[in-house]
């Protein structure tokens, strides 16, 4: 099962979308999800990238970077190349630590490797909201500036 379309059933993009709007009660940091096949360049059609830097193009994509606090967060999954990158925005990256997204990292990948891949996802959003709240807390004015569906590339 490596086909972006296989990937998920509607009911877990159900799950996942509710893990991030739950997420998002706890902190003002803005969660997305983005499946593709593989990492290919948006400017080089047919051109393999690092997945690290398809993950930066997806976050402009995205428009990630138009939260009032920069601190929006990309999930981003190359289901065919099985690769996952967490990538924050400016605001987020100015605060923590290099290695502040491993733990979260490492519970999706660990479920991955199960085939459960719902399960990655949901825990892994969960555990970036946890993580987010401690410096970016929810307030009472907070807006959901970003959409909560996965979005596929």
């Amino acid at each position: 099962m490596s086909r972006v379309e296989d990937f998920l059933t509607s009911e877990e993009e159900t799950a996942i979308v509710a893990a991030i709007r739950t997420a998002e009660k706890n902190t003002s940091g803005e969660v997305r999800v983005h499946l593709e096949a593989k990492s290919i360049s948006a400017e080089k059609p047919r051109k393999q990238i690092d997945a690290f830097d398809r993950a930066a193009e997806v976050f402009d994509m995205l428009n990630m970077q138009n939260t009032k606090e920069s601190n929006g967060v990309l999930i981003y999954v190359a289901v065919e190349d099985r690769t996952l990158v967490i990538m924050g925005d400016k605001g987020i990256n100015d605060i923590v630590g290099q290695n502040f997204w491993e733990g979260t990292k490492d519970v999706i990948i660990g479920h991955f490797k199960n085939g459960a891949m719902k399960q990655g996802l949901v825990e892994g959003i969960l555990k970036a909201g946890e993580k987010l709240k401690k410096h970016f807390p929810y307030r009472k004015d907070d807006k959901n500036e970003l959409p909560d569906d996965i979005s596929v590339g």
